[in-house]
């Protein structure tokens, strides 16, 4: 699915002003001009933006927080227009805790006279953006407080001077580096000469490397999640050359053994991923899998509030739960049910509770949660100074928070109520959680809870479940990423042996350019109402376990054929996958994704690993079992280990071989 263009906010500062009057001796409170800048970056084109205040934010479009900060309503909504709901919530239990929350907003009243008019076009003219390839110059003044004067390449275009009271001038240049070169000026000290870099150059390093001598592989073996995060969606050439060296295109034997000791270094940097570069001695049992034609599957409607409705009885309690999760897999949820049915799919409620025993839990966890708010909220600034591990966590969330999915209307503008929200839930989180505390990544699968849910406390606990299935992957070891990506290469290699082995041939056999995709659940791979969808349907549980695993595969075997016609290498492959971003049907995804696992299912002698993998053993074991109905797609997620004769570890040893280790020494692989 084609998404809108693609803006990420860098730098953001408000507290702006521009002085209309000439006469700086002479400043009136009316001649200031109120506003922010940014810079960001627009489909790899950095802009600065500047805006007056008004000019920033809709009030009619606004959401802000009632309140009692836990719930969400329309800005510009009357008293009389607000739906009942939000009206009883604001009067509701949560209201005893008031004391806790921090968010509070004034309705502005707005007058239609043409004063007003006149005074908004005002401001208007002020607002400005350019391109910073069109910048030549940026001189810094200083005289009580900092301003920038930008001066552009077309002389014809006068630019008013920036006015820094609050601050900020030095990190706004700081942002521009990031972007372009800036020096002094040999006749000017105050005077900066802008000269922007080659636009690959600058993707490259943006969000990769904090200077130009600190390779990728240390970076990854440092902090493996900010550079996932950031670092792998603007891979080039510089990238490449890291892993392949500068130029070669056949290496000779001394540069192959470099190359080797560097992909050593990315297996130390993901735990788990040890390249075995002996082959092993012993039998060997070479077989080649037939997986049968794959079966043509077809996508079903969203579930309707009709049929919501018709599977509740009089009390409220949810029936026929599997035919249910049945039409949600294959259909998703109309959006006016996700904020119901989400609390269901992810545990918050039991399928089985009536309507007054949900209103109980909804009570319970009410002050269950703002008691761990209030342990964060009531931290002094002296204990705060003695307290490293909450200092690192408020950092870490202050910051991502800021540039968490920015350019949705729920968090876009200054002062936006929805960001407070994002950041009060991840600091409970960290109460909830002190081991884990938070970690880079968090923010983005939180943002569509609390945007499906517009409750403070309802987001949270919807979170804490989510979490629970996704807790591995942000642990210290990164023993869910290590897991999902074995299990992830095992599947790739039982459905196409030959596509594997190219990718082994490119030196992408670690498939680390999946490593975001799982890391957060597509997050950042699709558009967001996308992401709502496949998140719902993957917590049906249906049609199988690891289904995100088979999603991956749905996407690369979509994309195989380009790769391998176009004889694309290491730089190419990581390229082509970033650019995959935005781009991609979640329809025609899944459809592809449930016809694999039919395939795959469908197979007489898949091996046990990946039968563990897709929970196909589990299966057959409950089902044989006397007296059972099989367990509940949710339940699959969390089935026990295999049994020791089916256990074993699948790893690629770097020369296109995958083995299965088993107890009586014997080796399987899949060999073209």
């Amino acid at each position: 699915m084609a998404a809108d263009t693609s803006q990420k906010v860098l730098f953001e500062q408000d507290g702006v002003f521009i002085h209309s009057n000439s006469n700086d001796d002479c400043i009136e409170q009316d001649l200031l001009i109120s506003g922010s800048i940014r810079v960001v970056d627009k489909d790899g084109e950095f802009l600065v933006e500047y805006r007056p205040l008004e000019d920033s934010v809709d009030p009619s479009n606004m959401l802000c927080a009632g309140k009692d900060s836990s719930s969400v309503m329309e800005w510009g909504q009357s008293a009389e227009e607000r739906p009942q709901q939000g009206l009883e919530t604001q009067h509701s239990y949560e209201t005893e805790w008031d004391m806790v929350n921090a968010i509070s907003f004034k309705k502005k009243t707005v007058s239609n006279g043409d004063g007003a008019l006149n005074h908004s076009q005002e401001r208007h003219r002020w607002a400005f953006t350019f391109s910073v390839t069109d910048l030549r110059t940026i001189t810094v003044k200083v005289d009580g407080w900092s301003s920038l004067f930008f001066k552009l390449k077309d002389t014809s275009i006068s630019l008013p001077l920036l006015h820094f009271h609050q601050g900020g001038a030095s990190e706004v240049l700081d942002s521009l580096r990031r972007c372009a070169m800036l020096s002094e000026s040999p006749e000017d000290e105050s005077c900066l000469l802008v000269s922007t870099v080659n636009k690959t150059l600058s993707q490259s390093f943006e969000n990769l490397l904090d200077d130009n001598n600190f390779g990728l592989v240390h970076k990854l073996k440092k902090d493996p999640y900010v550079t996932t995060l950031g670092g792998f969606s603007k891979v080039t050439n510089y990238l490449y050359d890291a892993f392949r060296g500068a130029e070669e295109q056949q290496r000779p034997p001394e540069e192959t053994a470099d190359l080797l000791g560097e992909a050593d270094l990315l297996g130390e940097a993901i735990p788990g991923l040890e390249i075995n570069h002996q082959e092993e001695p012993g039998f060997e049992v070479i077989t080649r899998v037939d997986l049968g034609v794959r079966p043509d599957v077809q996508r079903g409607e969203p579930l309707s509030p009709e049929q919501w409705g018709g599977h509740q009885d009089p009390e409220g309690r949810v029936v026929d739960v599997p035919h249910l999760k049945q039409v949600i897999f294959k259909g998703g949820l109309c959006h006016m049910l996700r904020k119901e049915v989400w609390k269901f799919l992810l545990g918050y409620f039991p399928w089985d509770s009536t309507l007054e025993e949900r209103k109980a839990v909804t009570r319970d966890k009410t002050d269950e949660y703002f008691r761990m708010k209030l342990q964060w909220k009531s931290v002094s600034e002296e204990q705060e100074r003695r307290n490293a591990k909450l200092r690192d966590n408020r950092s870490l969330i202050e910051k991502d928070v800021n540039r968490t999915d920015r350019t949705n209307r729920f968090y876009e503008g200054i002062d936006n109520p929805g960001l407070v929200l994002l950041h009060d839930i991840l600091m409970t989180y960290c109460m909830y959680d002190f081991d884990l505390g938070y970690v880079q990544g968090m923010s983005d699968l939180l943002s569509p809870l609390l945007f499906v849910m517009e409750n403070e406390v309802d987001a949270f606990w919807c979170f804490v479940s989510f979490m629970d299935q996704m807790h591995q992957n942000f642990e210290e070891q990164m023993q869910g990423m290590k897991t999902q990506l074995v299990q992830l290469s095992s599947l790739l290699r039982l459905l196409d042996v030959n596509f594997w082995n190219y990718l082994e041939s490119q030196d992408s056999g670690f498939l680390y350019f999946c490593f975001r995709w799982l890391l957060i659940r597509f997050k950042r791979e699709l558009s967001f109402p996308d992401v709502l969808r496949l998140w719902e349907v993957m917590w049906t549980g249906l049609p199988c376990q690891n289904l995100h695993l088979l999603v991956c595969c749905s996407i690369l075997d979509s994309e195989k054929q380009k790769i391998m016609e176009e004889n694309y290498g290491f730089n190419e492959i990581l390229k082509h996958v970033n650019e995959l971003s935005m781009k991609l049907d979640i329809e025609e995804i899944l459809r592809r994704a449930e016809a694999i696992c039919l395939q795959i299912k469908g197979c007489k002698d898949l091996p046990h690993s990946v039968s563990d993998i897709m929970g196909f053993n589990t299966d057959q074991d409950a089902a044989e079992a006397p007296g059972s109905e099989g367990p509940e797609p949710a339940e699959r997620s969390h089935s026990p280990s295999p049994s020791p004769a089916h256990r074993g570890l699948a790893f690629s040893n770097g020369h296109g071989h995958l083995r299965e280790s088993s107890q009586n020494g014997c080796k399987v692989s899949f060999v073209s």
